[in-house]
């Protein structure tokens, strides 16, 4: 399943995003949800005790600002890319 998170990892219910993730997701960062890839942050912590791989949109962190802050464990994917994610699974799940 392709997980999408476009808010805030703060303005979520992110307990509940990571009790849903299972072997095999794959969650794509977008929009505000990229502040969940900062290096140092719970969230990312979060993130990388789990069986999945983290992509995060890279025009949302150039548009943020904030491409010197997002950890190396998270894939940068452009649109093309997102594109790609979406058609690879069936289900999708947007927080």
């Amino acid at each position: 399943m392709l997980h999408t998170l476009h808010r805030s990892a703060w303005h979520s219910d992110f307990s509940a995003i990571l009790r849903l993730l299972a072997e095999g997701d794959e969650l794509l960062l977008l929009q505000d949800g990229i502040t969940a890839a900062v290096e140092g942050s719970r969230f990312l912590e979060s993130l990388q005790n789990t069986p999945i791989t983290v992509y995060a949109l890279k025009e949302d962190i150039d548009a943020r600002g904030l491409g010197g802050q997002i950890s190396d464990s998270v894939v940068r994917v452009d649109y093309t890319d997102f594109v790609r994610l979406t058609v690879k699974h069936a289900s999708q799940m947007a927080w």
